[in-house]
C-alpha cells in the first residue's frame, strides 16, 4: 500500500469498524483517523493495519497480538481522557494505543514485560515525534517508577479479575479499563473511583482478547 491507500484504509476503519461499535466521541474518532496505525505494525503485517483482526506484535507468530481497532476505540472512548490527564497503560505492545492516548492526554506512562517490544514502541513513537510517553519495561525484579495516582489506566490484556492494585492507583474520579474472565467469554469493565474508599464498576461489553503478556511470569502483575 502507498500512503494514499493507507489514508483511505484508515478512514474506512473508522467508518466501518469503529463508529458502528458506538464509538462516537469526536476527539476519539479524530485520533483514530489521524494516527498512522501502519507505522506501529511489523513490516510484513503493515497491509493488515486497518483490517478487523488481531495482528502479531512481532515478526514471529505465536506470541501476543494487537487489539482489534474497534476495541481500541472503545477503550479510548470509555476512558474519556482529558487533555490534562496523566494516563497509565499496562501492556505497551507496539505503542499504537499509547500514541492515541498521548494525543488525548498530557502524559502517558506505559509499561510492558517485553523489553524488545518497549524498544520498538519507543522507536515507533519517536518517528512520529510523540514525546509525551514514557515507556518502561515492567520486569518486577527491577520495578518501575510509576506515579502514585493516575487519571486513567488502560490494561490492554485480559486478567483473571479486576486488579485491586490498579484500582488503588486511580485518582478520585479516575477510570480504569480492564477485560476479565476466560476465553471465549470475557467482559470489559470500566472502574471509576468515586472517593477514597469506593469504586463503581460498570460492565461494558462481552469480548475475548489475549491475556496480559507475561502476567503469569511477573510478580508485578499478580494481585
Amino acid at each position: 500500500m502507498n500512503s494514499m491507500d493507507f489514508e483511505k484504509a484508515r478512514y474506512n476503519m473508522v467508518e466501518q469498524q469503529v463508529r458502528p461499535w458506538d464509538v462516537l466521541e469526536p476527539r476519539v474518532l479524530d485520533v483514530l483517523g489521524s494516527v498512522p496505525r501502519e507505522n506501529f505494525m511489523p513490516d510484513q503485517y503493515k497491509n493488515l493495519a486497518y483490517v478487523d483482526t488481531r495482528i502479531p506484535l512481532t515478526a514471529e507468530t505465536g506470541g501476543c497480538c494487537t487489539l482489534n481497532p474497534n476495541i481500541e476505540g472503545r477503550i479510548l472512548q470509555h476512558l474519556n481522557v482529558g487533555e490534562d490527564d496523566v494516563v497509565l497503560e499496562i501492556g505497551t505492545g507496539t505503542g499504537y494505543l499509547a500514541a492515541c492516548l498521548a494525543s488525548l492526554a498530557r502524559h502517558v506512562d506505559s509499561v510492558d514485560i517485553d523489553e524488545n517490544l518497549c524498544e520498538q514502541a519507543e522507536k515507533n513513537l519517536a518517528k512520529l515525534n510523540i514525546d509525551n510517553v514514557t515507556i518502561t519495561s515492567g520486569d518486577a525484579a527491577k520495578g518501575w517508577n510509576q506515579k502514585q495516582f493516575y487519571d486513567a489506566i488502560a490494561i490492554t490484556g485480559s486478567m483473571p479479575a479486576i486488579p485491586e492494585a490498579y484500582k488503588k492507583m486511580l485518582k478520585v474520579g479516575g477510570r480504569l479499563f480492564v477485560v476479565t474472565g476466560q476465553a471465549p467469554a470475557m467482559t470489559a469493565h470500566l472502574v471509576t473511583r468515586t472517593d477514597d474508599k469506593t469504586w463503581m464498576v460498570e460492565e461494558l461489553f462481552e469480548t475475548s482478547i489475549d491475556s496480559l503478556c507475561g502476567a503469569e511470569k511477573a510478580p508485578a502483575f499478580e494481585f
